[in-house]
């Protein structure tokens, strides 16, 4: 499959690109690296990314921005932060697609553990996870050319653990193998709608 990487250059996008590019063509996709570049607020620029790509077969994103820091002082473009890059962007990703995916192909996004066990200063993170998860579910009721679509629910991974433990006290990171093999099963598998977690 030619399988597109959105974000293929950060901490999960490297482990899920070294896992897929055993058996796939991948085609990495960043706002600053990559093969292509994209930013993913802007829909002119997830065109541009389509029309260099060109055809594909999958697309899996590992990118979207949110804002950390205290509730208390969060102000509402603090908190649009995440609505706009890790929502409405990958989202962005998905309509722009659907008409250009091969049929058959999939879709998969990604959300995060902090939607379904929080952790303090990150509201607008799970803000985002939430609307990328319920926008999962219902777009694949309806989805036509047997395109499927999906997310991964990652735990806090590996590689970041260091940046992010003293937020997550007790929390076990993931290794980055055990998130880079959630993606392979959405973008490999036959199931759409699903919330696949690595936790």
């Amino acid at each position: 499959m030619r399988i597109i990487a959105v974000g293929g250059a950060g901490t999960i996008g490297r482990a899920v690109v070294e896992r897929l590019s055993a058996r796939h063509d991948v085609v990495v996709a960043g706002r600053t690296s990559g093969d292509v570049q994209v930013d993913i607020s802007s829909p002119d620029s997830v065109r541009s990314m389509y029309e260099q790509v060109g055809g594909f077969d999958a697309l899996v994103c590992t990118a979207g921005e949110a804002h950390f820091g205290p509730f208390e002082t969060v102000t509402e473009e603090e908190l649009a932060l995440g609505v706009r890059s890790k929502l409405l962007g990958q989202i962005r990703l998905v309509l722009l697609g659907r008409s250009l995916i091969s049929g058959g192909g999939s879709f998969t996004l990604v959300s995060g553990y902090i939607l379904d066990d929080p952790i303090p200063e990150a509201v607008s993170f799970a803000v985002a996870n939430g609307g990328v998860e319920g926008f999962v579910r219902a777009a694949a009721l309806t989805f036509d050319r047997q395109v499927r679509i999906n997310a991964v629910n990652p735990g806090m991974a590996q590689d970041s653990s260091e940046q992010f433990g003293q937020f997550n006290p007790g929390r076990t990171p993931v290794p980055m193998p055990a998130i880079a093999a959630a993606f392979e099963r959405s973008v490999e598998g036959w199931r759409t709608g699903e919330i696949i977690r690595a936790w």
